[in-house]
């Protein structure tokens, strides 16, 4: 309610062409056009232990045949593609509304001293899981000072 007093534009006689066609506008696209933001997608958990880090990315919605990852210079990289075509036909299969939604989404990672010879993924029900082993010459050092 607060904001609503707020809003200079709210007033009862406030009939403009602009406030029509913004209600219009958000009365159709809010519920027809929703693409998954950023930060409801690629939702990404890191673990580390002292052998290996285990990543698990949420990719619902997206096959297999769409994902690449890559680790170079000990950022690991993940693109996903989505590709969605959706028709609706009557019941004499006459096409009547036909849908085609695309998107692309990365994420990069820094994770340091791993060895690339080794790394793992596995992708079921929409959850990635990549293991990804620390190399054996990676040991932290301790430097004294003089």
């Amino acid at each position: 309610m607060a904001n609503d007093l707020m809003n200079r534009r709210n007033g009862l006689a406030d009939f403009g062409a602009d406030r029509f066609f913004n209600r219009l506008a958000h009365g159709f696209f809010d519920d027809a056009f929703q693409f998954p933001e950023f930060n409801d997608t690629m939702k990404t958990d890191i673990s580390e232990t002292d052998k290996a880090y285990t990543v698990t990315i949420d990719l619902p919605g997206i096959d297999k045949k769409n994902l690449q990852l890559n680790y170079q210079d000990s950022i690991l990289s993940v693109s996903a593609k989505s590709e969605q075509n959706t028709d609706e036909r009557d019941k004499n299969d006459q096409l009547i509304h036909r849908e085609r939604r695309y998107g692309q989404f990365s994420r990069q990672y820094r994770l340091p001293n791993v060895d690339q010879s080794n790394i793992t993924a596995h992708y079921d029900k929409g959850v990635l899981t990549i293991n990804l082993p620390k190399s054996a010459e990676a040991k932290n050092h301790q430097i004294e000072i003089d």
